[in-house]
């Protein structure tokens, strides 16, 4: 079973169904039934247009629940435009799909969280740790969503910067996480690129090629992390990065500076140093400084955070740290970084074996378990 075409299909089959008239809980319910039924059939009888199938099943399933719920038995009426089976057009309808998602009826937040569960096919634990949130807060959150959009007509598409921010937190997720997207948020990025003039949409372009110049070092051949100062630059993509850099200047030169404008900045930044210790982390820090002023994020404070500490020192950068909320995720990590900077190692050992505790993924534990087992080792001796 092939589980990519499947995942790939999803939001062409779920627009299709709500171009028909599905309201969009009940069309991605229909998809999701076609999909458990495309497991079952598939690897004993392959159809020869996945998609046309697909498109057929979801649909079926959509009239059967209407037919089964008696407030909707107005809907019976569409079971006479019932798609016959054959061939569907190969149209990727997949960007237009996040925009439809990102309607006016529901907030940013809200069309973000749907967006991201129904289209880009995260789950409620990745997205809600995307938000810094519990998930059951999340899980709430998209479940309102869905509500609310329930029986409306999805033919006013939201904004461009709902759109960008669920490109972006997808990517992040493909970038890190545990399902590879990173590559789709790009392929969707430099589409909505090529038809949009928007100085933000070529900022997260570049931000995502920037990001995604590095990727092939950010591994060890163990599948261990890697920190940015320890990477081999020579496995860096440089035409990514040049073409990052290339469409990054010709954003910043329309003096509309934006979020995604400001962080790919600093991408760029550390992209240019030869070495680790060439980094001009007091111009990062600058724009870190800008990306306050935009979002008042505690993330990009937290990130600001690692950079003061560079630039300006260890004590500068824990100083900084001090402001930030206890709770923030990867502020135990940070703090342990800069304590070993400081040379207190004993407190960095700690805090580098609690930060582990509650690391999101296993990659990052057992870098993090390490980074304390290595100081726990030094102090032995």
């Amino acid at each position: 079973m092939d589980e990519v075409l499947l995942r790939s299909l999803t939001p062409s089959v779920l627009t299709v169904l709500v171009r028909r008239g599905a309201d969009f809980a009940a069309a991605e319910d229909a998809v999701q039934d076609a999909l458990v039924e495309a497991v079952r059939v598939w690897p004993a009888a392959p159809p020869r247009d996945p998609k046309g199938w697909l498109v057929t099943v979801a649909w079926r399933k959509f009239l059967d629940a209407a037919r089964a719920d008696a407030a909707r038995r107005r809907r019976e009426d569409l079971v006479d435009e019932e798609p016959a089976p054959g061939p569907a057009p190969a149209v990727d309808d997949t960007l237009q799909l996040y925009f439809l998602c990102a309607h006016p009826s529901l907030t940013p937040s809200s069309a973000v969280a749907l967006t991201l569960r129904a289209v880009g096919g995260l789950t409620t634990r990745q997205i809600a740790r995307a938000y810094l949130v519990p998930e059951a807060t999340m899980a709430q959150r998209i479940s309102r969503a869905k509500r609310t959009v329930s029986g409306v007509r999805f033919d006013r598409p939201g904004d461009v910067a709902t759109v960008l921010r669920v490109l972006y937190l997808v990517f992040n997720e493909g970038y890190s996480g545990d399902v590879d997207l990173a590559a789709e948020a790009i392929r969707l990025t430099r589409r909505l690129a090529a038809v949009i003039d928007h100085p933000e949409v070529a900022g997260l372009l570049a931000l995502m090629l920037l990001h995604h110049a590095r990727r092939a070092a950010r591994t060890a051949p163990d599948g261990s992390l890697v920190p940015l100062a320890k990477q081999d630059r020579g496995r860096w993509d440089t035409a990514l990065i040049a073409e990052g850099v290339e469409i990054l200047q010709a954003a910043l030169a329309r003096d509309r500076l934006g979020e995604f404008q400001a962080q790919a900045a600093v991408a760029a930044l550390h992209a240019d140093a030869p070495t680790a210790e060439e980094t001009d982390w007091v111009q990062i820090v600058e724009w870190y400084d800008e990306l306050t002023r935009l979002t008042d994020s505690p993330v990009v404070r937290l990130n600001r955070a690692v950079a003061v500490g560079e630039a300006d020192g260890p004590r500068a950068g824990l100083a900084a740290l001090a402001e930030l909320d206890a709770s923030l995720p990867r502020r135990t990590a940070v703090a342990a970084y800069l304590h070993e900077r400081d040379g207190d190692l004993a407190t960095a050992a700690r805090l580098y074996a609690e930060a582990a505790r509650k690391a999101p993924d296993l990659a990052e534990r057992d870098h993090l378990t390490r980074q304390a087992a290595r100081l726990n080792t030094r102090l032995r001796r």
